[in-house]
């Protein structure tokens, strides 16, 4: 098996979990684009990048509180 093949491999396995990656930074992305741009127009340049990596815990929590719920509505 080579290289190519196992990225297609597990690109057909996590597909949509991928896409759900994705979508997550394309909007968490437009949403502080549009904060800096059209609410905190005089912020400095270090809040937007702190907005920008606050991101990463954000995705974590999310996720985790999704499978979470779905977890609980499981059990029910």
């Amino acid at each position: 098996m080579g290289f190519t093949d196992s990225i297609r491999e597990h690109v057909r396995e996590h597909r949509t979990g991928m896409v759900h990656d994705l979508m997550f930074a394309v909007v968490w992305v437009a949403i502080v684009n549009f904060l800096f741009s059209a609410v905190f127009t005089d912020a400095p340049s270090w809040a937007f990048y702190m907005f920008m990596l606050a991101g990463i815990p954000a995705y974590f929590g999310f996720f985790f509180s999704l499978s979470m719920a779905r977890a609980q509505q499981d059990s029910q």
